[in-house]
């Protein structure tokens, strides 16, 4: 039985008498194409058979055809490729599938994002509570259509670049910030912005004034008459001043800030010993608390509750001028204590400062943070009394009572200008002209000017 070595050879030798002959696959060759022409019939087909034989032949080899063979190898190759491929997670077109180191990075990619999600979530929920917190509690938008202001004074250039903040303090020792209470403290914080210099004035609580509302009377009756608001324009309207904002305490407020401060250093006389401590005792019984006695006169640190006592003690010489002298005092202790404090310690003080029943304000959480961060740079280089010492009178006004009387009022906003605001010569509005003549024309029966 022949093998298929031998196939090919018989093959081989077929192809080579063929192009001896030649034709090639049953075609003549160009040489031989007329006498091709000229054969019979049957020899074409006898020709015919053995082209077609051999064309057979040639087909059965084709396996052993170099250019075949290369064929194959490609092919395999590819197939080899497209396995590897797939292997590797690729798609028959060659697009790159997500692996699955791919695919974790990306859901790490989606954790951390939404983690991000939370915590800005949470960052601005804090802010939201905070701010909402002091809407709630202790802050009041005043209107700036609702705050009256002098004509004069809107056009005054030499105030500007001063803020003047009203502070006052209520006689409750919880609730009633709003109205209904008379302002037993008014003190005036007016503030030089380009040197952060501080200078207090106390607006005696009894001095006779037009209260806001085109009657006169105690000037600490406008807060009780209509709040924060009608207090600020009775001193704008009798001062010349141009206020907008304001800060009201009572008694537990101030015991809190002083505490959280660590108290505050006093020089407490002998003669105040005995009123400071009743005073104590009237507020602990109130809030329901212990109090401590103090025991000897002398520099010393008072805590809250003392210092706040310390506040209203009226009785002894000097009488209601006196005291509000102990009440800038106190209010000097809290500023220095305030410069030395730790962030800490100054964030609870205006935590406990936003309780609901210790402040009023119309600053906002901003203002207070800012305020707070800048109390290094605040300095106070002055304190005083309205009216001025020199231009002031009392007596009894009537139904009125006791009252403090500005020995002409258009006087005393001259001076006071010039204190505050280094304005040499004020000329007073045409309102305090007419406030002051009022005051005269009320009192001339009851003092002597």
């Amino acid at each position: 039985m022949a093998s298929r070595y031998d196939d090919e050879e018989r093959y081989r030798q077929q192809r080579t008498s063929t192009r001896s002959t030649g034709t090639a696959s049953g075609r003549p060759t160009s040489g031989n194409r007329t006498s091709a022409g000229n054969r019979s019939t049957a020899g074409r087909s006898s020709a015919n058979r053995t082209t077609r034989q051999k064309t057979n032949d040639f087909n059965y080899y084709d396996d052993f055809d170099e250019e075949a063979e290369e064929r194959r190898r490609r092919r395999a190759a590819q197939r080899r490729a497209q396995q590897q491929a797939e292997r590797e997670g690729r798609h028959s077109s060659g697009k790159k599938k997500s692996s699955r180191k791919a695919k974790a990075k990306k859901r790490r990619t989606r954790i951390i994002l939404f983690a991000f999600e939370i915590v800005l979530l949470a960052v601005m929920l804090i802010v939201f509570w905070g701010v909402t917190r002091v809407e709630k509690v202790g802050k009041v938008s005043l209107e700036e259509e609702d705050i009256e202001v002098n004509a004069e004074v809107e056009t005054n250039e030499q105030m500007k670049g001063y803020r003047t903040v009203a502070l006052f303090g209520v006689d409750s020792t919880t609730g009633q910030l709003t109205k209904n209470t008379r302002s037993d403290t008014i003190i005036l914080a007016n503030i030089n912005q380009d040197t952060n210099e501080i200078k207090l004035v106390s607006v005696y609580r009894d001095t006779y004034l037009n209260i806001g509302n085109d009657t006169y009377n105690k000037c600490n009756s406008a807060y009780a008459k209509g709040g924060p608001q009608q207090a600020i324009n009775m001193l704008n309207q009798n001062l010349d001043l141009n206020i907008d904002d304001f800060v009201t305490v009572g008694f537990e407020g101030l015991i809190d800030i002083i505490d959280d401060l660590g108290g505050v250093t006093i020089d407490v006389q002998s003669e105040e010993i005995i009123h400071l401590n009743n005073y104590q005792k009237s507020i602990a019984e109130d809030l329901k608390i212990s109090y401590t006695p103090v025991s000897s006169a002398g520099t010393q640190v008072l805590n809250g509750l003392q210092a706040t006592a310390y506040c209203r003690i009226r009785y002894t010489s000097g009488s209601d001028f006196k005291r509000t002298q102990r009440q800038r005092d106190v209010l000097s202790a809290i500023m220095e204590k305030a410069k030395t404090a730790s962030t800490s310690t100054l964030t609870q003080a205006a935590n406990d400062l936003f309780n609901n029943e210790v402040i009023y304000t119309s600053l906002g959480l901003s203002e207070i943070l800012e305020l707070l961060g800048d109390v290094t740079s605040y300095s106070i280089v002055g304190d005083s009394g309205f009216p001025e010492a020199s231009m002031i009178t009392t007596g009894t006004i009537g139904a009125k009572g006791s009252c403090v009387v500005p020995v002409d009022l258009s006087s005393n906003v001259s001076w006071l200008h010039e204190y505050l605001f280094e304005e040499t010569g004020y000329t007073p509005s045409d309102t305090v002209e007419e406030y002051s003549a009022k005051v005269k024309s009320d009192t001339l029966a009851y003092i002597s000017y």
